[in-house]
């Protein structure tokens, strides 16, 4: 707490006592300089699937607007992600990252989903994302919808603690070109080229390329982690406006690329445990969508979207699989009082994953099917005063069958600028190819008489649905003297969650030598709370100089049923995330161009891991020398030389040390 007290004086010490001269701006708009209200105007789509005021949304949301990835400084989305209250992030290694919302945090976060655009990018094999691969250009970015707290109802199972939506501009809103580059000495050599323009009278595009080459982390001992990394992808957009009232969009990206990584492999049945081994995997993949929007009246609107994803990373598990995905929504105003939105989904998985002697999946081809269906309603109560939304989604996936996800929502604008809000969800996660058939070997041994033996988690066919009851609260407001808050509290009742439970032993023939299998089971036996709140603010003390400062304080309490044998998963659930986390942001804009951004931010210790708490201080100068080109300079982690964030769980990813790092960048548009 001291190193955050010692950052955020030094913040303050610096700010200029008199108006600085007005800057010359870059060519994005500065959000900076607008009023707290056009910011509480902002438009959000995550939570409802329509549009509606940041400031009369019943849930706790946070926005990450282009201005403010702009002033973050960072060179991937886990980074930008740090700033949000309830958001917990934890660099693993150089290329793997533990997110979570609400707590709950691992590698495979599972109880998080997010996408991109609308198009979930949740892995079912894993329960989680693949953070090294969710990437690109940071210029096309809008904004970033950031849901603490339960998402099932709209956008069904995974949807549990939050929902992370990454939406991206429109191509008619980047014509022109731009070139980026960089270098520094974690973040080594990085840079985009971009180009849009008109296609014809009706339609936009835009095409860019990127490339990054990320070195190496230390390691726990000192030496470095060999987990360096690069990726070089391409993509494109169009939008066509086909009539009046039609718009329809083509986005997608290729990428190919290859990752450091210290896996721990079982080796032998004489081993006695993993044993850490340095290996390099090439990743490659890509995806396209379309997405079709046709307007009746300004409150009614039907939309269509199609995606094909596909990807191939040979790693431990060696996986390959594609997804084909189509949704389609119906959003109808009825009269005055209620706002009507409806849809229907199919998506469909093919996966297949040769596994090796450390983990293999059972089958290691597998085809899955979802089905879904949702309903909402928004009535309002009391017009312009109160509303209650309610509705449901009702799904069918291929390992547990029908699930549904209730929720009731209700929003009272207490005066102008001022609204508090209240919610009842049910949200589900279901299974994933690892929870049901999954075949993991983390240790053995050959004892003086019999076969050899190997100790085994295995997947669980029976294994169920993890249940989440959430009760939620909210007061968002506008205050005097250039300042608003944004507060919300929780408390959230869980039920069969994941544990590892010993089985009977087994024989097994092959592969050779022949030898007995002593299994740890997934099952459903734990169940608990978790309570907390969440506070995030802003405040511009002169008309050059905004101030945004963020706390979260959470709570877990988990329990194991009387038959468990489970002496991990329960420490594990309460311990992964920080007690506290504290956070603020400064911008300064500065005479001759220039402005400054300054963060400090307090994580306190995972008592799972051991891992203590640190704080960590961003800090970069923009210099706007031209209206189209601007010079950066990007200090990270400065409040100390390395710290641990966080300590992976056995198998792939050892976890390393985060280091401190800074880069240079040029940015030139025409």
């Amino acid at each position: 707490m001291a190193s955050t007290a010692l950052a955020l004086a030094a913040i303050l010490s610096l700010a200029p006592r008199t108006p600085a001269q007005q800057s010359s701006l870059p060519t994005q708009p500065d959000l900076s300089a607008k009023s707290l209200e056009d910011l509480m105007s902002i438009e959000v789509t995550s939570v409802s699937k329509k549009e509606q005021k940041l400031s009369e949304v019943a849930a706790a949301i946070f926005v990450i607007t282009q201005e403010d990835i702009r002033r973050s400084g960072a060179t991937n989305i886990p980074d930008l992600l740090r700033m949000v209250p309830g958001l917990d992030v934890g660099q693993i290694n150089s290329n793997i990252w533990a997110v979570s919302a609400r707590g709950f945090n691992q590698e495979f976060s599972n109880k998080l989903l997010v996408m991109l655009d609308g198009r979930s990018v949740y892995l079912p094999t894993f329960s989680g994302v693949f953070w090294d691969v969710l990437d690109l250009p940071f210029e096309d970015i809008e904004r970033i919808e950031v849901i603490r707290g339960p998402g099932g109802t709209t956008w069904g199972t995974n949807a549990v603690n939050g929902v992370i939506n990454i939406i991206t501009k429109k191509a008619g809103e980047t014509r022109g070109g731009m070139v980026s580059a960089g270098s520094g000495n974690v973040a080594q050599e990085f840079g985009t080229v971009q180009y849009g323009d008109k296609l014809g009278a009706r339609t936009d595009f835009r095409v860019f390329a990127k490339y990054f080459n990320d070195g190496h982390l230390p390691s726990l001992t000192g030496q470095s982690g060999q987990d360096g990394w690069h990726v070089l992808r391409g993509g494109f957009r169009t939008d066509s406006h086909l009539t009046a009232k039609d718009e329809l969009s083509f986005e997608g990206d290729l990428y190919t690329g290859r990752i450091g990584d210290t896996a721990g492999l079982f080796n032998s049945f004489a081993s006695p445990g993993l044993e850490n081994v340095l290996f390099e995997a090439n990743l490659s993949g890509g995806y396209i969508q379309s997405d079709w929007t046709h307007r009746y009246s300004d409150g009614s609107e039907t939309a269509l979207q199609v995606s094909y994803d596909r990807f191939r990373r040979d790693d431990v598990l060696g996986e390959a699989r594609q997804t084909f995905n189509i949704d389609f929504q119906d959003h109808i105003a009825w009269g005055e009082r209620q706002d009507f939105v409806w849809g229907a989904g199919y998506r469909f998985s093919s996966s297949t994953s040769p596994g090796s002697l450390t983990i293999a999946l059972e089958p290691p081809d597998l085809d899955t099917s979802l089905f879904s269906a949702f309903v909402q309603d928004e009535i309002a109560l009391i017009a312009d005063r109160v509303s209650l939304t309610v509705g449901t989604k009702l799904e069918h996936n291929y390992f547990t069958g029908f699930g549904v996800m209730p929720s009731a929502r209700v929003a009272w604008e207490i005066r102008a600028k001022q609204t508090a809000w209240a919610a009842v969800s049910r949200a589900l996660r279901t299974p994933s190819s690892i929870d049901t058939g999954s075949e993991a070997n983390f240790g053995g041994f050959i004892p003086p008489t019999g076969p050899p033996v190997a100790l085994r988690i295995v997947g669980n066919p029976d294994f169920q649905n993890e249940r989440l009851l959430a009760y939620e609260a909210g007061y968002r407001a506008e205050l005097p003297h250039h300042a608003a808050i944004d507060i919300s509290a929780y408390y959230n009742n869980y039920g069969s969650l994941e544990t590892a439970e010993p089985g009977p032993p087994f024989f097994e023939a092959t592969p050779l030598p022949p030898h007995l299998v002593i299994p740890l089971e997934y099952e459903n036996l734990m169940h608990g709370q978790a309570h907390g709140i969440e506070f995030s603010g802003s405040w511009k003390p002169a008309s050059h100089w905004t101030l945004s400062p963020g706390y979260a304080f959470e709570e877990i309490h988990m329990h194991l049923a009387a038959t468990s044998q489970d002496t991990q998963s329960r420490p594990a659930a309460e311990g992964s995330t920080p007690r506290h986390w504290a956070r603020l942001d400064s911008h300064l804009d500065l005479p001759h161009g220039l402005d400054w951004d300054a963060s400090a931010t307090f994580n306190s210790r995972l008592t799972a891991q051991a891992v203590p708490s640190y704080t960590r201080v961003d800090t970069q100068f923009n210099w706007h020398a031209r209206e189209k080109l601007t010079f950066r300079v990007v200090g990270q982690n400065l409040s100390s030389d390395h710290h641990l964030e966080f300590v992976n769980g056995p198998g792939t990813g050892i976890s390393g040390l985060v280091k401190r790092s800074a880069y240079a960048q040029v940015e030139w548009r025409f």
